[in-house]
C-alpha cells in the first residue's frame, strides 16, 4: 500500500524542485524527505525521483505518483471541507477567467445563490491552467476555463462539461482596407501590425503566422481584450478576439469574420472527479452555465457582430 505521507512529501519535491526545498516547506530535515522517498521507492520497487545537479527529475511513475497525489489531496480536502459544512454555513468557490467569468457567471450566480441562499460564494479570478490548479487542490469547487483549437487539456482526477465554442473575430479599425469585408483570411493582414489582447491569442498568432510563412508584427500587448479594441480603434493595429470578450462595444471598430477553419476557444466548467455526489448548489452552478453557455454561443455570430461606429453597419451585418 502506497503511504498518503510519502506521497506528500514526494509532491512537495516535485513543486520545490529540490529535496532542501521541499523540507524546508514540510519542516522536515532533507534526511527525512530523502528517506521518505527512498521508502516510497522500495515500496514501488520503481526509481520515482533523480537527483542532478540542476535539481530533482520526477520519473514517469513519480509523475503519475504527483497527479494521483493532487487528486487525493484534493479529495481529503474537500471530506474536510464537507466535514466543516455540517456545522458551518456551505461555501462555494469559483475560479474562472476574465471574460467568461463577465459573460457566463452573472445569470448562473444569481440563479444558483437564489436557489442557496445559504451557501457563502467566492469567485477568484484565474487563467485556465491556474483554475484548474485550484479545483484539484480543492481551493475551488468548479473552474470556468477554456482552451484553443484541437483536443483539450488531459485533467487526471478531474470531470470536463463543455459549455460553447468561442468563435475569434477580426478587429479592424475604420477605415481599414478590410473593414467592408464578410470573412479575412489571416494571411491577408500579413502585413499589417497587431494589437495583442492575451498571451494565448498571441501564441495562436505566432503559430498561424510561422505557418502561413510571416512574421508577426506586435504593436502593443495587453492582458485586457477591452483595451486591446480601443488601441484598434486609435489605429494602433488590428487585432484577433474571442466573440464572448466582444461586449461592451467599441466606437471606430469593425468585426470581420475569420476564414474556415474558423479558430475559436472552446469553453468548458472543471470539476472535481469524485465517488460521492457533488453538492447540490454545485450541480446546479454547472447546470445554469450550460443553460446560460447556449444563448452566448448563438450570440457569437449575431448580437457581438454589430459594428460599433455607424459608417461599418452595413458591413457589420454582412459579417453576422
Amino acid at each position: 500500500m502506497i503511504d498518503v505521507q510519502r506521497l506528500r512529501v514526494l509532491r512537495s519535491v516535485a513543486e520545490h524542485g529540490s529535496f532542501s526545498r521541499a523540507a524546508a516547506a514540510l519542516l522536515m530535515t532533507p534526511s527525512a524527505v530523502s528517506q521518505h522517498i527512498a521508502a516510497l521507492e522500495r515500496s514501488l520497487g520503481r526509481p520515482v525521483a533523480v537527483r542532478s545537479t540542476r535539481g530533482v527529475t520526477l520519473t514517469e511513475p513519480g509523475r503519475l505518483l504527483v497527479e494521483t497525489a493532487e487528486t487525493i489531496t484534493a479529495e481529503l480536502d474537500l471530506v474536510r471541507r464537507e466535514i466543516d459544512r455540517l456545522t458551518e454555513r456551505p461555501r462555494l468557490t469559483v475560479a474562472t477567467f476574465t471574460s467568461g467569468g463577465r459573460r457566463l457567471l452573472p445569470g448562473a450566480l444569481t440563479r444558483c445563490v437564489g436557489a442557496h441562499p445559504e451557501v457563502e460564494l467566492t469567485v477568484l479570478e484565474a487563467e485556465p491552467e491556474a483554475a484548474v490548479t485550484m479545483v484539484r487542490r480543492g481551493v475551488a469547487d468548479l473552474a470556468l476555463t477554456y482552451h484553443f483549437d484541437g483536443p483539450p487539456p488531459p485533467h487526471t482526477g478531474l470531470d470536463r462539461t463543455p459549455l460553447t465554442d468561442d468563435p475569434l473575430w477580426v478587429v479592424l479599425p475604420d477605415g481599414h482596407r478590410l473593414a467592408g469585408r464578410e470573412e479575412v483570411g489571416l494571411g491577408e493582414l500579413a502585413s499589417d501590425r497587431w494589437v495583442l489582447g492575451c498571451l494565448r491569442t498571441e501564441a495562436f498568432l505566432r503559430r498561424y503566422a510561422e505557418r502561413a510563412g510571416f512574421e508577426l508584427r506586435v504593436a502593443g500587448s495587453t492582458t485586457d481584450y477591452f483595451f486591446a479594441r480601443t488601441l484598434v480603434a486609435a489605429g494602433v493595429g488590428v487585432s484577433l478576439i474571442p466573440g464572448i470578450a466582444l461586449a461592451p462595444e467599441s466606437a471606430g471598430t469593425h468585426l470581420v469574420r475569420v476564414e474556415p477553419p474558423r479558430p475559436a476557444r472552446h469553453i468548458a466548467v472543471v470539476t472535481p472527479r469524485r465517488r460521492r455526489p457533488r453538492p447540490r448548489y454545485v450541480e446546479d452552478l454547472v447546470e445554469a452555465l450550460v443553460e446560460a453557455a447556449g444563448p452566448a454561443g448563438a450570440a457569437s455570430d449575431t448580437v457581438r457582430a454589430r459594428p460599433s461606429s455607424p459608417a461599418g453597419t452595413r458591413a457589420g451585418r454582412r459579417a453576422g
